[in-house]
């Protein structure tokens, strides 16, 4: 067998002499040209990057804290949705239309899914709050009211912010009574309650065949979807 010759070995003692020597030599920045120091950060060589870390911390939270200015949209877009018990005793309500029927909408105001819906809607596109919190259901100010007030009031803070009504779609839930007859009585009610022109506003009316709550006639319910246009826009 052949035998390596001159071949250099390390020791325990050799080791701990680079330990040392490593363990003694400072931390010096780069002051190099070529790596030039960004204001707020200095680079350290070696295995110590804490003041590295805090700088870009530092950086960073100035960044979360800095006031962001809210983004004026062309065009918003808002999701309505409601459901109340039906129950005999009550009249029966919908986008301000007395609609005849043995039943009605149980609820602290007059129950009118549909304006609720639309409510709704329209605070939703304003990222404002729902209208529970608005016109809580525990206020007896709101016991029996009717619900164009909520309605004039989310169309009230739509012209605040600056908007005017693009569209509405409304589609109500409920498997009696027989909704067709009504749709334009009602659709003529949200016009003039939200001055708008009936080309911009649309009642559908389906059943729920027979299916849940709704199907089995002891709940109505209603979606709506509305489009906001920017003043400048309209």
């Amino acid at each position: 067998m052949r035998t390596l010759q001159n071949t250099p070995t390390c020791n325990a003692t050799s080791i701990s002499k680079v330990k040392s020597i490593a363990c003694r030599r400072p931390f010096t920045p780069f002051t190099s040209s070529s790596t030039p120091a960004k204001a707020g950060h200095v680079a350290y060589r070696g295995r110590d990057q804490s003041s590295r870390r805090m700088s870009v911390a530092t950086s960073a939270a100035a960044v979360v804290d800095a006031p962001v200015a809210a983004p004026v949209l062309p065009y918003r877009v808002g999701h309505g949705f409601d459901l109340h018990r039906l129950a005999e005793g009550y009249k029966l309500i919908i986008g301000g239309i007395e609609i005849p029927h043995t039943k009605g909408c149980e609820a602290h105001s007059d129950g009118d899914v549909l304006l609720h819906t639309v409510t709704d809607a329209i605070l939703g596109a304003l990222s404002l709050p729902d209208i529970g919190q608005l016109f809580p259901d525990n206020d007896p100010k709101w016991k029996g009211a009717s619900s164009d007030i909520f309605v004039k009031e989310a169309v009230k803070k739509m012209h605040e912010a600056g908007y005017v009504l693009g569209n509405l779609d409304c589609t109500i839930i409920a498997q009696k009574p027989k909704l067709s007859p009504h749709k334009e009585n009602i659709r003529a009610n949200l016009c003039k309650l939200l001055d708008a022109h009936p080309s911009v506003i649309n009642i559908k009316a389906k059943t729920h065949e027979k299916v849940d709550s709704i199907g089995e006639e002891r709940s109505i319910g209603c979606h709506a979807v509305i489009m906001l246009i920017r003043n400048d826009l309209a």
